[in-house]
């Protein structure tokens, strides 16, 4: 039994069973025993891998589409490049190595990072070669036009789970039988947020809410509204929730979510519906990442670097092309969401 699991089950013990939201946040980022507060999560030695560890072309093709839109806009400066969730920094460091050439462009942009993780931003400093200004929360970031990117980010907010009654709904606990963590599910209650699920859903089915995601949205959304920019949201999801998609992940393999708590990564899919209403200006088409990155001519920046590599290098390469882009590996399971100025038009890679 881990640390964190043993103070969970304290807490339960005094207070009640807690809800998915406030298991995640307390599996994630507590303190002192938090998944992200206390590791490095990424890379073979982690517990998973990202798109931009797996090849540079994906932040360089986010960086183009980025600089792109800035350019469309009318190249306002000064102007935020924002991420939310920068890992490592790898993406951050990709995009700004491939816009170097676009002229005005980082003469215009401050960047900012959105960061809770210390362990984190230590790397993200000795990755990213440029004035960089981190954030808790999305908050404080500047009120100017906002080019922002958030990659795998989303999935990782807490989010609650419902379970649908006859007319109302039972929300699911982490509660304690013999000792463990284990689910619970609470009296059937109206949920008025969810009285709209009640036409598309059946007894017993999972529908998933996130309110971090709905307010980040909104303040991102809000920012764009009022000061320009575009934000390129890509993550696993699809439009609508719907089933419970909480997973665990601990030395890049499934394991139960209550199992770990502390020492596994827990996300759960996107509701990209949610969060496009959420946001208070325009968006694109919900885009599979593997049609995104074609857009925006993947598959010409692969070959032109394959023309450099051999051997085991050469079949690297290639493999990550295919994890990127086919629809049976990244391609379909991960989407992108698009936020653009009202009557404005979708970044590079996003259908109109």
């Amino acid at each position: 039994m881990t640390t964190l699991a043993k103070h969970l089950l304290a807490r339960i013990e005094a207070h009640g069973p807690m809800t998915v939201a406030d298991f995640m946040a307390e599996s994630l980022l507590h303190p002192t025993l938090g998944y992200y507060t206390t590791r490095d999560p990424l890379g073979a030695e982690g517990d998973f891998t990202t798109a931009p560890e797996i090849s540079q072309m994906f932040g360089e093709l986010i960086g183009l589409s980025l600089a792109q839109a800035w350019l469309d806009q009318g190249a306002p400066s000064p102007c935020t490049l924002a991420e939310l969730g920068p890992g490592r920094g790898t993406l951050m460091a990709d995009i700004l190595r491939a816009t170097r050439a676009v002229p005005g462009f980082h003469d215009a942009i401050h960047v900012h990072l959105v960061e809770a993780s210390p362990t984190l931003r230590e790397m993200q400093r000795a990755t990213i070669n440029t004035d960089v200004t981190w954030h808790n929360s999305i908050d404080t970031l500047p009120e100017q036009p906002l080019y922002l990117i958030a990659n795998e980010f989303f999935d990782a907010l807490p989010i609650r789970q419902f379970q649908r009654g006859g007319e109302g709904w039972h929300e699911r606990l982490i509660a304690m039988r013999e000792g463990a963590l284990t689910f619970a599910f609470g009296p059937e209650l109206p949920q008025p947020h969810l009285e709209h699920r009640l036409t598309d859903t059946v007894k017993d089915m999972i529908v998933e809410t996130c309110a971090p995601a709905t307010t980040t949205a909104a303040q991102i959304g809000g920012r764009i509204r009022d000061h320009g920019g575009t934000a390129l949201l890509i993550d696993y999801g699809d439009w609508r929730s719907k089933g419970d998609t909480l997973q665990a992940l601990k030395s890049h393999a499934f394991v139960a979510p209550l199992a770990a708590p502390g020492e596994s990564d827990l996300t759960a899919h996107v509701d990209f519906e949610a969060i496009a209403q959420a946001a208070p200006c325009a968006h694109a088409p919900l885009t599979p990442q593997g049609v995104f990155l074609e857009q925006l001519g993947i598959t010409p920046r692969a070959q032109a670097l394959a023309s450099r590599l051999e051997g085991s290098a050469l079949n690297s390469h290639i493999a990550a092309h295919r994890r990127l882009t086919h629809p049976e590996e990244m391609g379909n399971l991960f989407k992108v969401l698009a936020l653009f100025p009202p009557n404005g038009t979708p970044p590079p890679g996003c259908p109109t």
